[in-house]
């Protein structure tokens, strides 16, 4: 047998959508409310469900009622049309929006004070999730030393289990309920922890560099290897792309550039006279077949040289942005 909102929803939806319109315009928010989740998890209505009120309706279609309209939608549009557009949207965009999303749109401040408080590992979950700028927004809100072990859980993360993130963006948001536990979310936490350095202040990163220098050398050595790659060298200027090419021998070079997008070749040998570029493409012509490990490695010195020249003030690189928000 149907619930009642479930036969109100199927009265509704069948009706024309004038006449629909009008018993609508007399519902409440908290009406209109149930019938939105009614509507949301209902897919069809076999005919024998139907109590004697709804008799004439099923005679009419003589089989199983498949939901016409589109439900949600449906009534979202005849409550824009009854109540306006604010009321429809108070009502049925929130059932749309997940707790992360919620997170999302968070101010870095509110959520820095949610968060404060809470376990590292759960704080670097969110930020290894959530967008490079906002994650980066966060830590700022954070003293140095949280900020510090934070970006550190962050390097470590492999996965995260759906269900203890969820059920934290839960809390947090205090909206919807968590979706299936039993998956994980794969991270590179490498990658994510390097994103949201570049996305933080300049004052930020050297303060978060400097802390993870001063415990763990190796580590930073790796942050800063994930916070530049080869593809990024390309945003180098010709003055700045001379100096590094200087210090990169030619045979290493035509390695790390097997394989590589057009653009960035053409803007790595822009450093380079015509004649030496020239030699170089010369080079990676004749070039044979060459294992991923060997041209990785390569890719690996030219950035080593790079990060080098910068450590010792002669090269700016070009950092910031992170991911893409959203």
């Amino acid at each position: 047998m149907l619930t009642n909102p479930e036969k109100a929803v199927v009265f509704l939806l069948s009706l024309d959508e004038e006449a629909a319109r009008v018993l609508v315009a007399d519902l409440g928010e908290g009406e209109l409310k149930k019938l939105r989740t009614t509507a949301a998890t209902m897919k069809e209505v076999s005919k024998g469900s139907l109590d004697t009120t709804f008799r004439e309706f099923l005679e009419k279609t003589g089989e199983a009622v498949a939901l016409p309209r589109g439900g949600v939608r449906y009534l979202r549009r005849l409550t824009t049309t009854t109540h306006g557009e604010d009321a429809a949207r108070d009502v049925f965009d929130e059932a749309t929006a997940t707790p992360m999303q919620r997170i999302e749109r968070a101010k870095p401040q509110d959520l820095a004070a949610l968060l404060m408080s809470e376990p590292v590992q759960l704080v670097a979950a969110f930020v290894s999730v959530l967008p490079a700028k906002l994650s980066a927004g966060v830590l700022q809100e954070m003293d140095a030393e949280r900020q510090q072990e934070i970006v550190r859980a962050v390097t470590e993360l492999k996965e995260i289990p759906t269900t203890a993130l969820e059920e934290a963006a839960e809390a947090i948001a205090a909206v919807l309920p968590v979706s299936d536990g039993g998956t994980v979310q794969t991270i590179d936490g490498m990658s994510k922890a390097a994103q949201v350095i570049n996305a933080a202040d300049k004052s930020v990163q050297q303060t978060l560099l400097a802390a993870i220098e001063s415990n763990d050398p190796e580590l930073l050595e790796k942050v800063r290897e994930a916070m530049f790659t080869f593809e990024d060298l390309k945003k180098l200027d010709e003055r700045a792309m001379r100096m590094l090419l200087r210090e990169v021998p030619a045979e290493r070079l035509v390695l790390a550039l097997k394989g590589a997008e057009d653009d960035l070749i053409d803007a790595l040998l822009a450093g380079l006279s015509s004649r030496a570029a020239q030699l170089i493409r010369d080079d990676l012509d004749v070039l044979g077949y060459v294992k991923k490990p060997e041209i990785e490695a390569a890719r690996r010195e030219v950035v080593g040289v790079a990060l080098r020249l910068e450590s010792e003030g002669r090269l700016e690189l070009p950092r910031g942005g992170g991911e893409e928000d959203g």
